[in-house]
């Protein structure tokens, strides 16, 4: 027995404050457990019934990715089929570091769940993407991407679908995007006119899935190249990173781009461009540029420059990426002399053996003009006096015609306004209106001061004689081909009369006169163009260039022009070439006639152009 005052073994001993204190917990016990329980009824009838269609939203987003269906662009070939650009199939792919970690993080929390780690994951994917891909990337750059903290990142663009595949089968995980890449096989060929296209990412997150132009034909004529890109929606797992088989809905099918047959002829194009770099060597020219025209349809063989890029690599210099044969006017020279010459012979103001007496030079208003050799007064045929490239007698000729039918036949040959050949950038020249001709004016036109225009410009007015007197402007797209394989010819521009056939034609025969090598004072400025079984018809041009800082036309820095019509008494083509500042005290730099020569035997050989019937006559130019 317990002693008196002692507890007994085993009991309690209850007091009065402990059991309020008892009661008390167990009420404020139940309290609460009523509360939450209220509570959390209420947040279900809140979830269920009230935010039910924005939460079940919130995560059909989560889940459900529109994903693009990109459309195929379009190639681009010469006038024969060859392709100088087009598109081939590739793959980017890129991660999500982010949700990467949580699919694993979530994974993780699993009872029994075999433990991921990240750190491994990404190491085996880089040592992998290293073993496939070689060169193409570095596996400490991309540790350095797979570990960042972003959203997104890009691992690698432009890689093959099949090695692609090798490592998306092995990681599922790693996002895969269809690219194109666009092929221009033939790297400068035709750059300059064809252009570029690529990606733009500028902005890799925000990137859309089509090619676009950048310059050229790719950017002018982009809309027809790169067709309207389609979509299907899905539904992803794991972060966004695996699409649910069979949840594809809403497919909107992607339309290709359109392919673009160019007027241009490859081979050709090749030759001009490697000729114009290697005279502009020879020449010591800043820059050469030189077209070749359809005589008959004004359609566009050939336009290059002594200056181009590769398109087929990166990191262009946009001052290689302009086309100075269709952006840059200069002073034509002498070759703007056929507008005398057919204006003279279409007014019937003199014929083609008429004889001038021309002095060494003549006062025009408040100027001085003389002949480019010094000379006392002599007898010159009309053909002498473009033969010869006089600018006295030139002027005497076109004192006869007027400054009013002059602008006129200006305006109809298309001086001072843009050709619409169809290619970017295109400069119209710069002619003033006849109404701010000064007294000088009239004196500078005729000879090819004063004015200024393209290289395709001054082509142009060749091929209006070359083509019975109808100018028909210069294209260089000669068809679009559908995706379905619809072909669309391009419109061909109207043509217009700018002189009757019977003076077109006596044009071109005076003008075989620049290429004769004859006795005496009968020799041509351009013998050296002519080409051995061939008639030949052009003109030389020197025009002197204006020097800002001197205020006044420099004497040592010029322009230096030809055009010529190939063959002459059948016209087949017409070539315009251009050199900017040559070393005019050389032979090289002093005339462009062997050039032309050059791309003479070339067309002739090329598109097997018969010979000429007969030489041309060897005719009289200054008489005794």
């Amino acid at each position: 027995m317990a002693g008196k005052g002692q507890r007994p073994p085993g009991r309690r001993v209850r007091n009065r404050a402990s059991g309020v204190d008892h009661r008390v917990r167990v009420v404020v016990t139940r309290f609460v457990l009523i509360a939450s329980l209220v509570a959390a009824g209420l947040k279900l009838v809140q979830v269920q019934v009230f935010e039910a269609e924005a939460l079940a939203a919130r995560a059909e987003r989560q889940r459900v990715e529109t994903i693009p269906i990109p459309a195929a662009r379009g190639a681009i070939v010469d006038r024969n089929g060859v392709e100088l650009a087009f598109s081939v199939e590739a793959r980017s792919l890129a991660w999500r570091p982010r949700a990467q970690r949580q699919v694993i993080a979530e994974h993780n929390k699993k009872p029994g769940a075999e433990k991921l780690d990240y750190d491994k994951q990404t190491a085996d994917l880089a040592r992998l993407m290293v073993e496939v891909l070689g060169s193409r990337v570095s596996e400490a750059d991309l540790l350095e991407k797979l570990r960042s903290d972003k959203s997104f990142v890009y691992l690698v663009h432009n890689i093959e679908p099949a090695k692609a595949r090798l490592i998306t089968d092995r990681f599922p995980q790693v996002n895969e995007e269809y690219r194109a890449v666009r092929e221009y096989p033939g790297g400068s060929l035709a750059a300059n006119i064809v252009g570029v296209a690529n990606w733009r990412m500028d902005d890799p997150e925000q990137a859309n899935h089509n090619l676009h132009g950048l310059v050229g034909l790719e950017l002018l004529r982009d809309n027809e190249l790169s067709g309207n890109p389609g979509s299907v929606t899905v539904e992803t797992k794991e972060g966004g990173n695996v699409v649910i088989p069979g949840s594809e809905r809403n497919r909107q099918p992607a339309v290709d781009g359109a392919d673009l047959e160019l007027t241009i002829d490859a081979d050709l194009q090749f030759f001009l461009q490697q000729k114009a770099e290697e005279y502009a060597k020879r020449s010591g020219a800043q820059s050469v540029s030189v077209v070749v025209l359809d005589a008959k349809t004004g359609e566009v063989y050939g336009l290059a420059n002594d200056k181009t890029f590769d398109a087929s690599k990166s990191g262009w210099d946009p001052k290689l990426m302009t086309n100075p044969a269709v952006t840059t006017p200069y002073e034509p020279g002498s070759v703007n002399k056929v507008v005398t010459a057919m204006g003279a012979i279409e007014y019937g103001l003199t014929t083609p053996t008429d004889v001038y007496s021309v002095a060494g030079q003549t006062r025009v208003a408040d100027r001085i003009v003389g002949d480019a050799w010094t000379h006392g007064r002599i007898n010159m045929t009309t053909t002498g006096i473009f033969g010869k490239s006089s600018n006295v007698g030139t002027l005497i000729l076109a004192d006869k015609i007027g400054p009013d039918r002059f602008a006129d036949l200006l305006a109809k040959l298309g001086i001072g306004q843009r050709t619409n050949v169809g290619l970017p950038g295109e400069s119209p020249g710069t002619l003033l209106p006849q109404s701010q001709w000064s007294g000088s004016t009239f004196g500078n036109l005729p000879i090819g001061q004063g004015l200024s225009m393209t290289v395709l410009q001054m082509a142009g007015m060749y091929q209006t004689i070359a083509n019975d007197g109808v100018r028909v402007p210069p294209r260089i797209v000669k068809a679009v081909i559908k995706p379905d394989g619809t072909r669309v010819e391009e419109p061909r521009p109207e043509g217009v009369r700018v002189v009757s056939p019977q003076t077109a034609r006596t044009t071109v025969d005076m003008f075989r006169a620049v290429a004769q090598d004859g006795p005496g004072y009968d020799d041509g400025t351009a013998p050296k163009a002519a080409l051995t079984g061939y008639q030949i018809s052009g003109k030389t041009g020197t025009a002197q260039q204006y020097d800002k800082e001197l205020g006044r036309y420099s004497d040592t820095k010029y322009w230096v022009t030809f055009a010529g019509i190939l063959p002459a008494d059948d016209p087949r083509f017409v070539v315009g070439m251009v050199y900017d500042r040559p070393v005019y005290s050389t032979p090289e730099g002093h005339s462009a006639a062997p050039f032309f020569h050059d791309v003479a035997s070339f067309l002739a050989q090329r598109y097997n152009i018969p010979l000429s019937a007969e030489p041309s006559p060897v005719v009289p130019l200054v008489l005794p």
